[in-house]
């Protein structure tokens, strides 16, 4: 099955620097197979057919941890499951100067139809929707920064999801795709 590792907080302000190729090489000692990384934020698509999605995660995390010495959560979500979440994704949503659209993806402890309601999103501004396993979010540039969603980091509910903007989704998607024989 093709899946993509969604890692939590790596080379976020000089914290928890993983390089790319290195990273690229332990998920292929881990047992992974057609491992591509995409951008330096820790998106890493690849084959597994012996594990299952939870088992991935917690072998990706020992494998993170024994070569790199950091104990990073890894969120894995399949192709399928990433297909969902792109055909809920608003095609006239974007990532740029006019709008600031993201992914916040679920861990499965809190993937839950009621999540968007949690969200400290002021009403009237911005956009909240919700697909199996991820949150999408999408505000006007203008607005982002009285939109209410800054009160969201370091809060119970942040840790228990990793943000991707909508760009990256689908660029993230696309190499999933591409893996498909």
């Amino acid at each position: 099955m093709i899946y993509v590792a969604l890692l939590r907080g790596i080379n976020v302000g000089g914290n928890n620097k993983i390089d790319m190729k290195a990273l690229k090489a332990a998920f292929e000692l881990a047992g992974m197979q057609h491992v591509k990384t995409y951008i330096n934020s820790g998106n890493i698509v690849f084959v597994n057919d012996q594990l299952s999605r939870t088992d991935l995660a917690a072998v990706l995390e020992a494998a993170i941890e024994a070569e790199f010495g950091l104990h990073i959560r890894v969120l894995v979500r399949s192709l399928e499951q990433m297909e969902v979440v792109a055909t809920m994704l608003p095609e006239d949503w974007s990532n740029d100067e006019r709008l600031k659209s993201d992914v916040l993806f679920l861990w499965d402890e809190v993937d839950e139809a009621t999540v968007p309601t949690e969200l400290p999103l002021k009403p009237g501004i911005g956009t909240l929707l919700f697909a199996p396993g991820a949150v999408l979010y999408s505000v006007d540039r203008a607005d982002a920064g009285r939109s209410g969603m800054n009160k969201l980091v370091g809060s119970k509910l942040y840790a228990q999801m990793t943000v991707r903007n909508v760009n990256t989704t689908r660029q993230i998607l696309k190499l999933m795709r591409g893996l498909q024989q």
